[in-house]
């Protein structure tokens, strides 16, 4: 039986994972090796599919992954120059995300584990980011501040030890993916707003005065919903007067907002916990401006930084490899009946 046989499993060190990710629009299969070097990183995604539709239609995610993921795993294992026969486990976002869409990848995942007689390890999404800090430094060890500011989330951790966080603070309302999401639209950018408001951004100036959420209060929380709010009431206000205002600058002011506090908050837990070394995770980091403006505050501050290239901060297998190569030397493995979860909680 398979569950009799991987209770026998032989933990390795040098274990060869493939990683399984399907929990939005892209359908990623990587190869990791020893949880830090990254064999193969292959993805196909379904965002063309979704722009007119300004962001992404479940059921259309879903049927692109069904039709794509055995393409990606199978170039994932050819690229990496390796066979199906020398992977040690397999690993896979099991949530958060869409449900049908983590279905697709879970389903695959548990079929493959199954036939190769191999673990499956179940990896959540949230720690994948986190963990592909390992990936950009293969030297880095906890305990070290990480930043997490995804679509679906936003928080300051200390990382204690491999897969040991303590969160210090987190957002009360909207992620600050979401909060970019929405007011791109409210400029009438289509999806996925990020990439267009910074963009934007970049032609306009930071002169448009904008609540600073919880600054100087609520700790390590962060809010943003209020910010995402006066960004609607100043352009409507404006348009209901028959006022020109300046797209450029909205972006601009909007984005500096956003993006300080959260530089301001991971470099004050640093300092308050004597951690001088700070990651960052999940899509939002992909974003120019604050990567400048967090690399320029560790320079300042004497804090070493560790920024995955931005193609590991958007989602990618790569980093659910790296989390489930952690999760692997710890024996966690999935039985068969494991499910999808479209919430996962942050402390997990």
């Amino acid at each position: 039986m398979y569950a009799d046989k991987i209770k026998e499993f032989k933990i390795k060190k040098d274990a060869v994972i493939l990683a399984i990710e399907s929990s939005c629009d892209e359908t990623a299969a990587a190869v990791i090796k020893s949880g830090r070097e990254i064999l193969s990183n292959e993805i196909m995604s379904s965002c063309t599919e979704h722009i007119k539709f300004g962001g992404v239609v479940p059921e259309i995610a879903s049927r692109a992954h069904t039709t794509a993921i055995s393409l990606v795993v199978d170039k994932a294992v050819k690229s990496a120059g390796i066979t199906l026969k020398d992977i040690d486990a397999v690993a896979v976002t099991y949530g958060a995300g869409l449900l049908g869409a983590l279905l697709v990848g879970v389903s695959y995942a548990k079929t493959l584990a199954y036939s190769l007689g191999i673990p499956l390890i179940p990896v959540s999404h949230i720690r994948g980011h986190l963990s592909a800090a390992y990936l950009a430094d293969k030297e880095l060890k906890p305990p070290f501040i990480s930043l997490l500011a995804s679509g679906g989330h936003t928080a300051v951790i200390v990382v204690k030890d491999y897969g040991d966080y303590q969160i210090l603070g987190s957002t009360l309302d909207d992620a600050v993916g979401e909060a970019f999401d929405k007011v791109a639209r409210v400029l009438g950018l289509t999806y996925p707003g990020g990439p267009n408001i910074e963009r934007l951004a970049k032609e306009g100036e930071n002169n448009i005065k904008l609540p600073k959420m919880l600054k100087g209060e609520g700790g390590y929380n962060f809010s943003y919903s209020g910010l995402k709010t006066a960004v609607i009431n100043y352009t409507h206000g404006k348009e209901q007067k028959g006022e020109e205002y300046n797209r450029a600058d909205v972006a601009s002011s909007f984005q500096s907002s956003a993006v300080d506090i959260l530089i301001e908050k991971a470099v004050e837990a640093s300092k308050e916990y004597n951690i001088p070394v700070i990651t960052a995770g999940g899509g939002v980091v992909a974003n120019g401006y604050l990567r400048d403006g967090l690399t320029k505050a560790c320079e300042k501050n004497s804090i070493k930084l560790v920024l995955p290239p931005k193609g590991l901060c958007t989602d990618n297998a790569a980093m659910i490899g790296a989390e489930g190569y952690i999760q692997y030397q710890k024996g966690n493995f999935a039985s068969l009946d494991l499910n999808a979860s479209a919430r996962v909680d942050l402390q997990l």
